[in-house]
């Protein structure tokens, strides 16, 4: 199988969890950010994570391929240990976010390989993230504070943090909540003056640990 994946995209992240943790083989696929024609092959939008199956399959919604990498090789199960509705939950807390997290993630993905790093790239970015948001990055930047405020009265930070530090992990086991939790909430820590609880940096490393797969790879310069 194949990962079509940007290094700065959280929902690439998640599969790349989700297969480490899974044990699955696959070939990992880098496109340029401005690279259409691979996407128009695959008859989808220009997005990542896009997951093309041995049989020729594509799959573009990350929430579906979590589901089936659980299928796929001998590793740690993602979904065991998992109650229907604590997935529920987490899903709906990822909505209610959603548009928060887009907001603090917009300043730090130039920090990623593949983005940062080319010229030509980062000013593609720039123009679309303004026509986005209608702010610039360092507009956005200057607004993490209040951001990441209305995201921690939204998911109380300390409170999620103390938990993880008694139980380990979101469902007391590994499962795909914590490739979730992980992935999605493991860039904040790259703003500037924004610092996670210790318990939650401490628990990352630990999903990390189970996965094999280390988040800071994409990161330029590591």
């Amino acid at each position: 199988m194949r990962l079509y994946h940007f290094w700065f995209e959280p929902a690439s992240e998640r599969i790349r969890l989700a297969l480490g943790a899974r044990g699955v083989e696959y070939e990992l696929i880098v496109p340029d950010y401005d690279d259409d024609e691979t996407f128009f092959e695959m008859g989808v939008a220009r997005q990542t994570p896009i997951v093309q199956w041995d049989d020729g399959r594509v799959q573009a919604d990350s929430w579906a391929t979590l589901r089936d990498i659980d299928q796929q090789g001998s590793g740690v199960p993602l979904f065991s240990s998992l109650q229907e509705e604590q997935w529920c939950a987490l899903q709906a807390w990822r909505e209610k976010a959603a548009s928060l997290l887009e907001r603090l993630y917009a300043p730090v993905r130039p920090a990623y390989r593949g983005l940062g790093d080319v010229a030509a790239h980062l000013a593609s970015y720039k123009t679309s993230t303004a026509a986005r948001f209608g702010a610039t990055l360092e507009e956005l930047a200057n607004d993490r504070y209040g951001t990441y405020a209305q995201l921690d009265a939204l998911t109380q930070f300390k409170d999620l943090g103390a938990f993880l530090a008694q139980h380990r992990f979101y469902a007391q086991t590994f499962s795909a909540a914590d490739i979730v939790l992980t992935a999605d909430l493991f860039a904040l820590q790259l703003l500037d003056g924004i610092t996670l609880p210790i318990d939650i940096m401490y628990y990352f490393e630990r999903v990390q640990g189970v996965c094999g797969v280390d988040l800071r790879d994409g990161l330029i310069g590591h």
